[in-house]
């Protein structure tokens, strides 16, 4: 027995040893592709020496002594800190996940292949200006000499994911660059989603109450659309149940429709400034993810230093300033995407009608191929409108007749896309009318460009906007006919209609995806537009002081007062409030008297460490739930974020919208107040199972926990909890500082979408300036600036952004200089 214990003895140290030596050479190779800040390389591609600093929060300010050598040195750091982030971001674009994620991915490369992204992008290559083609060469050499000096230096191949998946790297193209922009355009656009939802909903439901639940934007109505059965002949109404949310991915690049996009930017003029220059802040809202989509960047380039947020593998600083000028971005709502019905030629259905009859359809043949499975080719078509999209994708065969396919019209289908070229510019502009004008060559995605310079601020839309005709029988809104000449477009409508706004008179100018214009169709701009809540709040923070600081601008960015339960919890709760008597301890009625009387002395601020938040969230998230998963059965899980306008329009009766409170099914008539009650029962039961009965010990930020997952390696046994970064957060989803809801899962309080960039810009002291991003820098989870500033973002604390360069020295983490290939290194 004796024996027996020592060999289980020496065996468990043995395995011990064995598995502390694994875990050693594990670290070893891994930790091999942490870049060293302080190398010094031999590299073609340079015509000059170039000196890269890294500051203490390892911001690379890049010196080089033309333009072509700073871009280079932009892709090789770039490539130091995110290289896998940049080939999966070209994966996704090129429609190529499946060669390392198997049929897991194949409906994405589907879809992607099917928008033709790179071959678009590499068409467009020769429509952009000599310089920009030079920065995109140059840009694409600085990341192509990192990959050699991996390969050359044995670097742990770049990064710790390549052990895990096929290591060889093609070489970056400028084309790649190019298509990143249209994967954003994928990311930000969500008409199409919104097109199918309505004409199901549309199916499911008479047209005021259509209204309802997918309400317009305050402001001048709309003339009732037609039932999307008379649009579409053949449709089944039973068909708006088929089908149901769009599966969750975090290699999708298509995700809900609330995720589609969202920001804020604001600026003010000199006159309403306490130092008398102006100010700009932004902070554009995406998915969260570890790392970042966001990488903080200093160019010098030969009209000036410029500094702000980049995406790895695009050689741009997207949002931030130069000496002269601040520029922010905000989603603009555009409705630049149309759905089109395409009717099959019944005696050939390589055919579809048009206008002119019918005519074959465009087609090619491509490759998928699979990881551990047969290739999949498939055949893509386009017609005079679009690709076409099958029925699989987007929920199409809920609002597809048989006998018909769908084809998408969309700006960011151009072969012709000039979007880079305005990238470019705007970091050369100086004042405001230069950055006006560097928008003008802007494609897809649509955004909102607000600008600063010394003395000035302006408001832009940039994008292309599509001009349709008066006669168009949906409006743009549901899925028309494609052989009707009325539903298709007649090119776009010029830079010139593009709406604007130049030195507005307040001396005060924001967007928080609110509606901007009011314009007739067809020379509107959007009928759907973002949330009506956070743009109020902005208005009554910038009312409430004659000028404004820097500080005062951060603290409206962090500001997270919920302008939507200030309006709804007077709605919802005023006969609760008054009708509750007090009751036994412990019971369902003291619980619930409990909730509203910390209710009814909250001032809507979200805070973290608040129970009324929580108590807030889940009551509205199961008001609405009741009250429309009767009339909706599957088609309510489209509705999985409380949606403020729908719940007031609901409890003011609107239209007769109180009706949503009775349940059809019964025979009795339930009224609002009653569906309220039951909702906050639901609610309080939910929260009790989960964290107990001590409502006062509830904190909303354990629930929304901010959630930067690494899309590849986060659901990963053992691995999520080194890659995956968590966060006690403040706000929601109808707050400044926007703290999106899952909305689904577990835990649909979760927080998966906000500010992942913030920056404000101070021209009365530009050096003054600050920025922040969600994360860190690296995307190596071994680093210690993979999630560095992630606790700084989380406090609300920012880093400073300046452009002097003897301040990025003072504190340098690192200098790396690059120099041609036939110079002599440092010694």
């Amino acid at each position: 027995m004796g024996r027996i214990l020592k060999w289980m003895f020496r065996l468990f140290v043995g395995a011990l040893i064995s598995l502390g030596v694994a875990l050693v050479l594990v670290y070893y190779f891994a930790s091999r592709s942490i870049p060293d800040y302080d190398g010094s390389y031999a590299l073609a591609g340079v015509s000059a020496p170039v000196e890269i600093v890294r500051d203490t929060h390892n911001i690379p300010h890049i010196f080089g002594q033309t333009d072509a050598d700073s871009f280079f040195g932009l892709g090789f750091v770039h490539a130091q800190d995110r290289l896998w982030q940049m080939l999966m971001f070209r994966r996704t674009a090129q429609g190529r996940l499946s060669e390392l994620f198997g049929a897991r991915t194949l409906q994405i490369d589907d879809l992607l292949r099917r928008f033709d992204f790179y071959r678009l992008a590499q068409a467009s290559i020769d429509d952009l200006r000599p310089e920009t083609q030079a920065a995109l060469e140059a840009y694409a050499a600085g990341v192509n000499a990192w990959i050699a000096e991996v390969n050359k230096g044995a670097l742990g191949r770049g990064a710790p994911e390549f052990f895990l998946f096929e290591p060889e790297i093609a070489p970056w193209q400028p084309a790649d660059s190019v298509v990143l922009i249209k994967l954003m355009a994928l990311q930000l656009s969500w008409h199409l989603q919104t097109e199918v939802l309505r004409a199901r909903i549309s199916l499911a439901l008479p047209p005021e109450r259509v209204r309802d639940i997918l309400p317009e934007a305050p402001g001048t109505g709309l003339i009732d659309l037609p039932e999307y059965a008379a649009l579409v002949p053949g449709i089944d109404r039973r068909q708006a149940f088929a089908g149901g949310p769009l599966p969750l991915d975090p290699l999708s690049p298509v995700g809900p429709r609330a995720l589609a996009g969202a920001s804020n930017a604001w600026a003010a003029a000199p006159s309403r400034s306490a130092a008398g220059g102006t100010l700009l802040a932004n902070d554009p809202h995406l998915e969260f993810t570890a790392p970042s989509q966001w990488y903080l960047a200093r160019l010098d380039l030969g009209a000036g230093g410029v500094i702000g947020g980049t995406v790895p593998g695009i050689p741009a600083v997207l949002t931030g300033r130069n000496a002269f000028l601040g520029w922010g971005l905000t989603s603009s709502y555009a409705d630049d995407q149309d759905l089109v019905i395409e009717q099959l030629n019944p005696d050939n259905p390589g055919e579809y009608l048009t206008p002119d009859g019918f005519k074959p359809f465009e087609t090619r043949r491509t490759v998928i191929e699979v990881a551990d499975a047969a290739p999949v080719t498939i055949t893509l078509r386009w017609t005079e409108n679009g690709p076409v999209i099958p029925r699989t994708h987007y929920n199409l065969g809920a609002v597809t007749p048989e006998g018909h396919v769908a084809a998408l019209k969309w700006t960011a289908l151009s072969d012709a896309d000039t979007s880079m070229d305005a990238a470019m510019a705007l970091m050369a502009a100086r004042n405001v009318d230069e950055g006006i004008e560097a928008g003008r060559s802007f494609v897809a995605p649509a955004q909102n460009l607000t600008l600063a310079d010394r003395e000035r601020i302006a408001f832009q839309t940039v994008g292309a906007l599509p001009r349709r005709a008066a006669a168009h029988q949906s409006l743009g809104r549901l899925p028309a006919p494609g052989w009707r000449v009325q539903n298709r477009w007649q090119g776009t409508l010029g830079f010139v209609a593009n709406p604007q706004v130049i030195d507005p008179p307040g001396g005060l100018l924001g967007n928080t995806n609110n509606k901007v214009i009011d314009r007739p169709f067809p020379l509107h701009m959007s009928f759907d537009w973002g949330d009506t809540q956070r743009i109020q709040r902005w208005e009554r923070l910038m009312s409430a002081r004659q000028v404004h600081t820097r500080e005062s601008f951060i603290e409206a960015q962090l500001d997270t007062v919920s302008q939507g339960a200030r309006v709804l919890l007077p709605l919802v709760a005023r006969e609760l409030w008054f009708s509750e008597e007090a009751a036994p301890e412990g019971s369902e009625a003291a619980l619930r008297r409990r909730a509203l009387d910390l209710l009814a002395e909250w001032n809507g601020e979200m805070s973290e460490h608040l129970p009324e938040p929580l108590i807030y969230t889940a009551w509205v998230r199961a008001l609405q739930e009741r009250l429309i998963r009767d009339e909706l059965g599957p088609l309510a899980d489209e509705f999985d974020r409380p949606q403020v306008l729908f719940l007031e329009r609901v409890f003011r009766d609107v239209d007769g919208a109180a009706v949503w409170c009775d349940v059809v099914q019964t025979s009795a008539v339930e009224d609002c107040t009653l569906q309220a009650r039951r909702a906050l029962d639901d609610a309080l039961l939910e929260l009790t199972e989960r964290f107990g009965s001590a409502v006062e010990g509830w904190r909303w930020g354990d629930a929304h926990q901010a959630t930067h997952d690494h899309p590849v390696l986060g659901d990963a046994p053992f691995l999520g909890p080194i890659v995956n970064l968590r966060q006690s957060t403040s706000g929601g989803d109808t707050t400044l500082m926007r703290g999106l809801t899952a909305g689904t899962g577990a835990n649909p309080y979760r927080n998966t979408h906000g500010g992942g960039y913030r920056g404000v810009y101070d021209f009365a002291d530009p050096d003054s300036s600050v920025f922040i991003i969600s994360t860190g820098q690296s995307g190596h989870p071994l680093s210690r600036h993979y999630d560095d500033l992630g606790e700084l973002w989380r406090r609300g604390e920012y880093i400073p952004m300046t452009l002097d360069p003897e301040l990025a020295r003072a504190g340098a983490n690192g200098v790396t200089l690059l120099y041609p290939d036939l110079a002599v290194a440092r010694p």
